[in-house]
């Protein structure tokens, strides 16, 4: 490789690999966002005078150890040496359901002011999700209608005049030139040509470009060709009218209408999709090695969305996600008649050898919060006689389930330890490596 920096390479969930050689004084500990708690993406033990070690958590990425002298990889748990999980068909699939859009921004991070760290292009995660989570709130943007806004426009007019007259151009460019009839004026107009649409629009120039390469070299499945071919379709005739010439510093103090709060987000991976490519779209090609920003993505998030994902095309609206109650936060709760189960998401392969007794309090513990039994109908005089079903969705990559919306049941492997207690394994898409 030919960066000038050292990379660690570490599996996600990886205990104490040895890097004394590397940190020096150095012991860092790596958060994700603003969480100061476990779990952290990267935790260094030791002291300066032992071995440095670091451990990983459930956080797959990149990110500098000691700035531009060394820096960590870490990579999906699940891959092995023929094969690793796709990580953009995880994606897809969950963006299928648009129930999910509003919960993908918390599931990465990113962190552009930092200096890039160079990686193999097939280990370049980051990228793909900030042009697909973009294209997914552009959608969303353009199925409400294109805000429109009073935006400045610089214009040489023939044989008419529109609000100010600029004396200097109009010498400059029309008299000493003999064109005594144009004059350069500068006025304001209304309509979706202002510079939030504008910069969405130069953004999609350059997703659409990066895609395209992206398709050319190794996603070739009809799935993702359709979802891409649908997408563009259904946003690229609202930006006709909408020009790409944008200059960032114009957007820096924009004020966001409640109603149109999905410019907020759009225009932040605007930016982040520009600086990646340093402005210029000359840079979006193939290449065997990137230069990315430093960023974490929580598989454990992105597990629970691609779970939703097939659980919303078997229930659609019987099924509802993150119910909050005094103990936690409860992945799904299914509402469907004759159907009704306290259901939550496990990203863990070792739930296949054996029950997580820890998992199983937490979910035991949903199924008697008196939030669930009310939202799931139980009568209040029935409480301690009906028991709600509960089931577990790991990962089970061996023989796992790759559709649940088709299964007949989900309560095909009971506990037998437990009553009303069932689990299933949901296999990850994969690619060759």
């Amino acid at each position: 490789m030919s960066n000038t920096h050292k990379l660690i390479r570490l599996s996600e969930h990886y205990r104490e690999q040895d890097v004394s050689a590397y940190l020096g004084k150095v012991c860092p500990r790596i958060h994700f966002k603003t969480n100061t708690e476990p779990p952290f993406c990267i935790v260094c033990t030791g002291s300066e005078d032992t071995e440095r070690k670091l451990s990983s958590e459930y956080y797959v990425g990149t990110d500098w150890l000691k700035e531009n002298e060394v820096a960590v990889y870490v990579e999906p748990k699940l891959n092995v040496e023929d094969s690793q999980v796709d990580i953009l068909q995880m994606l897809v699939e969950s963006m299928s359901n648009p129930d999910t859009s509003m919960y993908l921004h918390d599931m990465f991070e990113v962190k552009p002011d930092k200096p890039f760290i160079t990686l193999p292009h097939n280990q370049d995660f980051i990228t793909p999700l900030l042009m697909l989570h973009f294209l997914n709130v552009v959608k969303t943007i353009v199925r409400k209608g294109l805000k429109k806004s009073y935006y400045s426009v610089n214009e040489n007019l023939h044989c008419k005049v529109k609000g100010k007259v600029l004396v200097a151009q109009t010498i400059k460019h029309n008299l000493v030139k003999n064109k005594q009839l144009h004059t350069q004026c500068h006025y304001s107009e209304f309509g979706i040509n202002g510079v939030e649409n504008r910069l969405l629009k130069k953004a999609l120039i350059f997703t659409q470009r990066y895609l395209d390469t992206l398709i050319g070299k190794e996603k070739k499945d009809n799935s993702f060709q359709v979802f891409l071919s649908n997408t563009f379709n259904y946003i690229t005739p609202a930006f006709q009218a909408v020009s790409p010439e944008v200059e960032l510093d114009e957007v820096k103090h924009c004020k966001f209408n409640p109603f149109f709060k999905e410019y907020k987000d759009g225009l932040e991976l605007a930016r982040l999709i520009l600086k990646r490519y340093g402005y210029n779209i000359n840079n979006v090609k193939k290449e065997e090695e990137v230069k990315v920003p430093p960023f974490w993505i929580d598989m454990t998030k992105l597990f629970e969305l691609f779970v939703l994902a097939q659980l919303k095309k078997r229930y659609k609206n019987e099924v509802e996600f993150q119910v909050t109650v005094p103990s936690g936060v409860l992945d799904y709760l299914i509402l469907k008649k004759g159907e009704k189960m306290v259901v939550d998401a496990k990203y863990k392969p070792r739930w296949e050898k054996r029950n997580i007794v820890e998992d199983i309090r937490q979910v035991s513990g949903y199924a008697r919060d008196t939030k669930i039994t009310d939202k799931l109908g139980i009568e209040q005089e029935n409480r301690g006689k009906e028991v709600p079903d509960c089931l577990i969705i790991y990962s089970k990559q061996l023989n796992g389930h790759k559709d649940l919306s088709v299964l007949n049941s989900l309560k095909e492997d009971a506990l037998a330890e437990y009553v009303g207690f069932f689990r299933i394994g949901v296999a990850l898409p994969e690619i060759n490596a």
